[in-house]
């Protein structure tokens, strides 16, 4: 029999519009696995005082989100089933908070985005959907998360519910088509206020598919595959002291984004270029033969190398040293992004200062068309080219989803202010 333990957890996020409904699916997934303590459960019970919980509770911590009965920042839960372990984002649905939705996608295997059937006119065809159900969907797309999923909520408030799912579902297909939305993995109706198809099957002749507990535990994580070229951030530069010799080797630690090392591997290092071959491996302190993506692990080379903080090393041939390249820009800062303005960004474990050359166009999320834009305002997401003060190692983020991804920060406020999204290397 499967456990949780023999499957890598699942990162998903929740998003959508406001009041959709994120907080009470969370809450509802938390309560029918078994993961709330039984003094937070009567916590919840003792203020509903006699009816029914309220589910969002469990997820929205801070005093201004149950103030406001709004998801403002970020909330991570975590649950298991007999199948495999989840962590679940629960990013916010206002537009003001896209930032925090922006940095929960960013490393998640999948995305659940929810649309609640009370707000759309499922009744005239073709369904309008929300802006923010587009402009979610959009920027899990952009950021390269795997799997997307479209829940489609509040199905108990509606008097025709086949009628009004198959309608949106449509409207859904279309989108997803006109927006080369390959990760779809599915659209499943569900009432997280009752649990309908949830963690437990719809029951209507009319859907006969998974419920979205079941089509969550099939998801693959973003996990990069074992034969993939390997790639790894430096760090920090360890020197060890071998006792009876003047040689101080050192030991190169980091997070392996992708792909596996072992011993006698040639690597190359970036953006010097210099090639070396690995001599040891290490993880947690002890010698290895190999390591795997999602680890950390020391690399000592076989000759000396001038490495610092910030170089990266991977197979041969797999990065390209650069200091110009088109990107996708995910704006962030209320202060607009403007040709010319100088900014910070950090690639991997570097800083550099960088400028924004030009801005190619603005995507219109409505059309899905590019349009002509001389400035980015908050939220707005466009093609950019940008310049660097020194050259990084990079590949494009449909290729790598770290050496292609770079945050962008207002060195006056020291705000995040955009994500960049490498497209092309000039």
């Amino acid at each position: 029999m499967s456990t949780p333990s023999s499957h890598r957890a699942l990162r998903f996020l929740t998003a959508g519009s406001v009041d959709d409904g994120k907080s009470t699916l969370i809450g509802r997934l938390l309560i029918d696995s078994r993961a709330i303590l039984a003094d937070q459960l009567d916590a919840l019970h003792q203020r509903a005082a006699g009816a029914p919980i309220d589910l969002s509770l469990l997820t929205d911590g801070l005093e201004a989100e149950r103030e406001q009965g709004i998801t403002i920042d970020v909330a991570f839960r975590y649950f298991a089933t007999r199948q495999r372990k989840f962590i679940i984002a629960d990013a916010p649905g206002h537009e003001q908070y896209t930032r925090n939705m922006v940095t929960a996608a960013a490393g998640s295997d999948a995305a659940v985005v929810l649309v609640d059937i009370t707000k759309l006119d499922w009744q005239t065809r073709p369904v309008a959907l929300l802006p923010q159900t587009r402009r979610h969907a959009l920027l899990a797309r952009l950021l390269r998360v795997p799997s997307i999923v479209f829940a489609v909520n509040k199905l108990d408030a509606v008097d025709r519910p086949q009628a009004a799912f198959e309608a949106v579902r449509d409207a859904l297909q279309s989108f997803a088509r006109e927006a080369d939305l390959q990760g779809l993995t599915g659209i499943v109706p569900v009432s997280a206020l009752r649990g309908d198809n949830v963690t437990q099957p719809l029951g209507a002749a009319w859907f006969q598919g998974p419920t979205l507990l079941q089509l969550l535990e099939s998801l693959p994580t973003a996990q990069e595959a074992a034969g993939s070229e390997w790639l790894m951030p430096v760090q920090y530069v360890a020197r060890d002291h071998a006792e009876g010799t003047g040689h101080q080797p050192r030991t190169l630690w980091g997070r392996i984004a992708q792909g596996h090392v072992r011993l006698g591997d040639e690597v190359q290092l970036f953006p010097g270029g210099q090639r070396a071959i690995v001599r040891a491996l290490r993880r947690a302190g002890d010698a290895v033969d190999e390591a795997r993506a999602g680890q950390s692990a020391g690399v000592v080379l076989d000759r000396q190398l001038d490495v610092s903080r910030g170089d990266w090393l991977a197979t041969p041939g797999t990065l390209r040293a650069s200091s110009r390249f088109t990107a996708t820009l995910a704006w962030l800062d209320t202060e607009p992004a403007q040709p010319g303005r100088r900014y910070w960004v950090r690639h991997g474990n570097r800083w550099v200062q960088a400028r924004i050359a030009q801005i190619d166009h603005r995507l219109d999320i409505h059309t899905l068309e590019p349009t002509d834009a001389h400035e980015l305002a908050v939220n707005d997401i466009g093609r950019v080219t940008v310049e660097l003060q020194q050259v990084l190692p990079l590949q494009a983020f449909a290729d790598s989803r770290t050496a292609g991804a770079l945050i962008v920060v207002d060195p006056a406020t020291h705000r995040t202010s955009g994500a960049l999204l490498v497209q092309a290397i000039q």
